[in-house]
């Protein structure tokens, strides 16, 4: 009786977790369908309010944000834009922060969050998983000596929360697995190992 309670619930529990998250992100989305004219929503010209159209709707602004952009005219409309912000205050230090963020983690030549590594934490001889945000810079430089790394240690379940340290390179391990296998082993509490192996110290070798 209990073998077949635990197996399904092995079945259920990811399967209602993966719809609920998914539900959440629809449903999130859909909320840009209130920046439309209440004619042009589906309710009133279907009747019913469709699940998913601000999905849709939310890739079709992106898509064509991204080709206008593309062209001389729209960089410049940007560049103007980006003119204004920085100008109001307040506006211009959160929007700097989160553009300066956005560019280094989508930008294809970046290596924010594209390593996955093996750091010391929360003291020596405790390890835990971490990815690689970048390097010190400015006047961090002129206090730290050595090599350093820029990483970020994620908590267990939730990742999205952790803390920012600098290490020094040479107390680093770079992992051979994918950012995503990382994540999973981190999500699932160590239950679910990836199947890489570590490939030496140093996260530059």
């Amino acid at each position: 009786m209990k073998k077949y309670l635990i197996t399904g619930l092995l079945i259920w529990i990811p399967l209602v977790i993966t719809l609920w998250v998914l539900k959440f992100i629809v449903d999130a989305l859909d909320q840009t369908l209130l920046l439309l004219p209440p004619e042009f929503r589906t309710e009133n010209w279907l009747g019913i309010h469709v699940p998913g159209m601000g999905v849709v709707m939310t890739l079709v602004i992106v898509f064509v944000t991204g080709l206008l952009t593309t062209n001389l005219i729209g960089a410049r409309l940007v560049r103007f834009w980006h003119e204004i912000l920085h100008r109001i205050p307040v506006v211009s230090s959160i929007y700097s922060s989160v553009k300066g963020i956005s560019d280094t983690l989508f930008s294809s030549t970046g290596q924010a969050f594209r390593k996955a590594l093996l750091v010391q934490w929360p003291h020596e001889g405790m390890w835990t998983i971490a990815f690689l945000t970048g390097k010190p810079g400015g006047d961090l430089l002129n206090h730290l000596a050595g090599d350093n790394l820029s990483v970020y240690v994620p908590t267990t379940p939730n990742p999205t929360g952790g803390y920012f340290v600098i290490v020094a390179r040479k107390d680093v391990i770079e992992l051979d697995i994918s950012v995503d296998e990382a994540l999973k082993y981190i999500i699932s509490m160590g239950v679910v190992p990836p199947n890489g192996k570590p490939r030496g110290s140093g996260a530059g070798k």
